[in-house]
């Protein structure tokens, strides 16, 4: 009987022993099902997605900032197109065919001499010689007067071609323009392709009005001529 009790005791210790490596076993796989935990892993997601998100959102405001500095660059590029110098060689070849009048120069001055020597007083009342020069010279004050006139309207047309030349660029630059800035110097060189063709316009009535003007005085000089003729006539008989 002590036997028996002795072989039952050993068999409790084996178990026992065999329970207590059974569950060092497990552990491991006990520890790895708690690392694998399902609601941690979900909070994981979650805050990679809102990095993601942020990341995404940052990438937005970095290219729409590139493209706001591109359309700055754009608005700040200057037209390839300028035919301000154009415009102004043919103020300047205007003023110079308004300069080189005959005999009597576009300034208030020389007309006024001119008028006092030719045209009035002395000029239409001395001797038949002085008569005869004066009415010779205002002759030739219209005949230059009118020689000035046509210079200037070969001038004017000649300018038109350029003009034409330089409208074309200026609206095909303003009609590419990329930017404010090359949209504004389109638009201020079309200006000046105006003013250049309004001074044009201004010369070429001036010079007109000048030849008609001195065409006119010789006209009326020729006039107060003949009243002093006659009465000299009359003066004499």
């Amino acid at each position: 009987m002590t036997t028996h009790i002795l072989r039952r005791a050993i068999m409790a210790g084996l178990l026992a022993g065999a329970g207590v490596i059974g569950m060092t076993a497990a552990a491991p796989a006990f520890a790895q099902l708690v690392v694998k935990d399902p609601t941690n892993y979900a909070q994981n997601v979650l805050q990679a997605a809102r990095a993601l998100q942020q990341v995404n959102n940052q990438i937005t405001q970095i290219q729409q900032q590139a493209q706001s500095l591109i359309n700055e660059g754009r608005n700040l590029a200057t037209l390839p197109f300028n035919s301000l110098q154009q415009l102004q060689q043919q103020v300047q070849q205007t003023q110079q065919l308004l300069r080189g009048a005959q005999r009597i120069a576009y300034d208030v001055q020389s007309v006024q001499q001119a008028f006092e020597r030719r045209y009035r007083g002395t000029a239409l009342t001395g001797n038949h010689a002085t008569i005869v020069a004066n009415a010779n010279a205002r002759w030739e004050d219209s005949v230059g007067a009118f020689e000035d006139a046509l210079r200037v309207q070969a001038g004017v047309v000649g300018n038109i071609d350029g003009a034409r030349t330089a409208m074309d660029g200026l609206v095909s630059s303003s009609q590419s323009a990329t930017g404010a800035l090359q949209a504004a110097q389109a638009g201020n060189q079309l200006l000046a392709l105006q003013s250049q063709q309004l001074a044009d316009l201004t010369a070429l009535l001036a010079a007109q009005g000048r030849a008609q003007a001195l065409d006119s005085a010789r006209t009326a000089a020729i006039e107060a001529e003949g009243r002093e003729r006659f009465r000299r006539f009359r003066g004499r008989n």
